[in-house]
């Protein structure tokens, strides 16, 4: 997931306080912008001392140089209008409540903490420049409230939420174009709102129940899809999620509005960028997707940058493509 920031150096700061670690950095003075690349990284994260395109979960901060000390630039978090699009990204951890705990201690705000409503068992954290960062239990909500200890070195970059227009559409896209598998649908029908966790479960058994208090799929940070998967039309791709899992929230008839539309954060008011998956094969990934009709932002052969292209998904969120380079090494970055 990437994000444009103003404040880089106090979410640098904020990121590390959650315990994710500053893996890559991608400078490029010539079109006055920074790259910073971060993911979990202990022994017991997903893909610890892996390069950065191989890795699972990974958050990309964009520091457009000046904007810090530009007191008119304003980032949009995605939740408001104008620019409601993006949602939040969300970390799940060891003991909620000390975590949350730990984090006011050190000042952050929350745009909920987990006494506030009637949702006891999630917080939204906000970074320096106010975008969400839900705050979700690996364990039992019940079982954690006397615990005051917490390790960041199990925490995990769970998910990153986009809201959609047509869920019928996007599900479509995500899982018959990207590879996705649905994990999880959570249907809120008195709120008039549904939820859907896509991935790639691997060899890991997908979810059918959890205890009370805890998210079926907080344990997961965006899991490999097992090699030659079969994504159809003669392509045996090897790819692998380099982010979280991706939630699509879709509110009720929004996709029988022609008019309705959500903001993918590229255009003013801007914030979130886009998110990403990295492949086994970049031409031939690019050239399936090609076949599959997909609408692009940058192809391979656009501009300078001849190892990234961008497609877009039914409500027209980039999504940038890339090599893993833990596969076969094209790039030196």
């Amino acid at each position: 997931m990437s994000t444009d920031t103003s404040k880089y150096k106090l979410n640098l700061k904020f990121y590390e306080y959650l315990g994710l670690r500053q893996i890559n950095q991608l400078d490029h003075p010539d079109s006055n912008f920074s790259l910073y690349f971060l993911a979990y990284d202990s022994s017991s994260s997903a893909s610890p001392g892996a390069h950065w395109t191989d890795r699972q979960g990974v958050i990309e901060l964009t520091h457009n140089y000046g904007s810090e000390h530009d007191s008119n630039f304003k980032i949009t978090n995605g939740n408001f209008e104008p620019g409601k699009g993006f949602g939040h990204i969300c970390v799940s951890v060891d003991n909620i409540q000390a975590a949350c705990q730990r984090l006011e201690d050190a000042g952050y705000k929350f745009q909920k903490k987990l006494t506030d409503g009637r949702m006891k068992t999630i917080a939204f954290a906000l970074d320096p420049d106010g975008y969400w960062v839900e705050i979700i239990g690996q364990n039992p909500a019940e079982k954690t409230e006397d615990v005051k200890e917490t390790d960041t070195g199990v925490y995990r970059m769970n998910h990153t939420m986009i809201r959609v227009k047509d869920h019928t559409a996007s599900l479509q896209f995500y899982q018959e174009v990207t590879g996705m598998t649905l994990m999880r649908t959570s249907e809120n029908a008195s709120a008039s709102f549904n939820l859907y966790f896509l991935g790639y479960p691997g060899e890991k058994p997908l979810p059918e129940s959890s205890p009370k208090g805890t998210n079926p799929v907080a344990d997961r940070e965006g899991d490999r899809a097992p090699h030659s998967k079969s994504l159809g039309n003669g392509f045996e791709e090897e790819l692998t999620l380099s982010i979280g899992l991706l939630e699509l929230t879709w509110n009720y008839g929004t996709e029988k509005d022609p008019a309705f539309k959500y903001h993918d954060g590229n255009s003013e008011p801007q914030g979130f960028g886009h998110t990403a998956i990295s492949v086994d094969n970049l031409d031939a990934a690019c050239k399936r997707f090609d076949e599959k009709g997909v609408n692009w932002k940058k192809r391979l052969t656009d501009g300078r940058m001849k190892n990234v292209a961008f497609m877009l998904d039914p409500d027209g969120y980039w999504i940038e493509i890339i090599q893993n380079e833990g596969i076969k090494r094209s790039s030196n970055w």
